[in-house]
């Protein structure tokens, strides 16, 4: 099956709307079953999980934990829930190698709570794989280009 730089981008639109709705569940069925999500440190991108800080270096386990705790409302970082509006811009397929896409985008997230807006911008680095005709997420590397976070912000959004 041929993917198109649209299938992608569609794919990507349609992800930052679950998450901006709050719809986790449904956004945790968008990953393979060997997931990873990263933040790298924003002092480090282009480090490694294995022997640099990362904000977030979450395997599917703790994806999945992260997913149900920030749906509990006793998450109080994340309840009431923040409202988050992602933008998502310049999607590039980088490489494809059988059924694996390495897809770059840029993003920006705007996160508004108690009176506060708060904006992530940066880069993702996906990959990709095709699992029975579906595009999965089995990588996902958000990498921002803040040069730090403010005092009040929180990566308790799922970047």
């Amino acid at each position: 099956m041929k993917i198109t730089r649209e299938q992608v981008e569609d794919f990507l639109y349609m992800e930052a709307d679950l998450l901006d709705q709050g719809r986790l569940n449904e956004w945790a069925q968008l990953l393979t079953e060997d997931a990873t999500y990263q933040v790298p440190s924003t002092d480090a991108p282009n480090g490694d999980p294995k022997n640099t800080l990362f904000l977030v270096a979450d395997n599917r386990s703790r994806i999945d934990s992260r997913v149900k705790r920030l749906q509990n409302e006793y998450c109080h970082v994340e309840f009431p829930r923040s409202r988050t509006s992602r933008h998502i811009s310049n999607v590039r397929i980088v490489k494809k190698n059988g059924d694996s896409i390495l897809v770059n985008a840029n993003f920006v997230i705007y996160r508004m709570r108690y009176e506060i807006m708060d904006t992530y911008v940066g880069k993702y680095e996906h990959r990709f794989v095709l699992e029975k005709g579906q595009l999965k997420i089995k990588n996902r590397k958000s990498i921002l280009a803040l040069e730090s976070l403010r005092p009040q912000s929180k990566v308790s959004i799922i970047i």
